[in-house]
């Protein structure tokens, strides 16, 4: 049974990255503190602070596990195997690029003009997160990974509203980033590039052999 079990779900071998990613990302939560690149555009100051967006940033964390826990356990595992190197590779490089040019934010209000639970839940996170290490953002990174994998996807693509579901749900986390002042849109900006570079790296073999396979068919015919 226990041989089973283990050759059903060897793949998850992959969760090792943590002990990479983990100590990494907390070194440098402790150690980019003061001295670091402001990262700043003119727009960032326009846009307004708008507690309600906590909802679908928490919501980020739920979002990444059921989506990685989905295709942990049901998916084919060359589908659950792009999923975590678009994932793993966003979020090394991530690592890469605040090691090397230290960066952070100056964009949370000093004061709160309203007062309520949402409010409580952002000064929560506040306290919990630095407004260090946040180019490019991992939070819209990530969102729009699982969406691409979810949109790619054989099965799942085959259920409409799970699709508009995740669709605005990814929308509503990018925006939440920058409602709450999490990020700037420089993060957010560069979030979207990498992402959209790494999934055409990584989903291209894919397509490739889709192609090869269509010339083939119509070939034969």
């Amino acid at each position: 049974m226990a041989k089973k079990l283990f050759e059903k779900y060897k793949h998850g071998w992959v969760a090792l990255y943590a002990f990479i990613y983990i100590p990494w990302f907390l070194y440098l939560e402790n150690t980019v503190t003061t001295d670091y690149n402001l990262i700043h555009m003119g727009i960032d100051d326009k846009i307004p602070f708008i507690e309600y967006f906590i909802i679908p940033y928490l919501l980020w964390f739920a979002y990444i596990a059921a989506t990685i826990g989905y295709f942990f356990l049901f998916a084919e595992k060359s589908d659950f195997y792009r999923l975590i190197i678009l994932l793993f590779s966003g979020m090394t490089l991530f690592l890469i690029i605040s090691t090397v040019y230290p960066n952070g934010l100056d964009l949370r209000p000093d004061t709160f003009t309203r007062d309520n639970i949402f409010v409580d839940m952002v000064k929560n996170l506040y306290r919990a997160d630095t407004p260090t290490n946040v180019l490019p953002s991992i939070h819209v990174y990530n969102s729009i990974g699982v969406y691409l994998a979810i949109a790619h996807n054989k099965k799942l693509r085959k259920y409409r509203l799970l699709q508009i579901g995740s669709f605005t749900l990814t929308v509503s986390i990018i925006l939440s980033t920058m409602f709450l002042k999490q990020h700037s849109v420089v993060d957010v900006i560069g979030g979207c590039v990498m992402a959209g570079i790494i999934y055409s790296i990584v989903y291209r073999s894919e397509r490739n052999h889709a192609e090869n396979l269509s010339r083939n068919l119509l070939k034969m015919h």
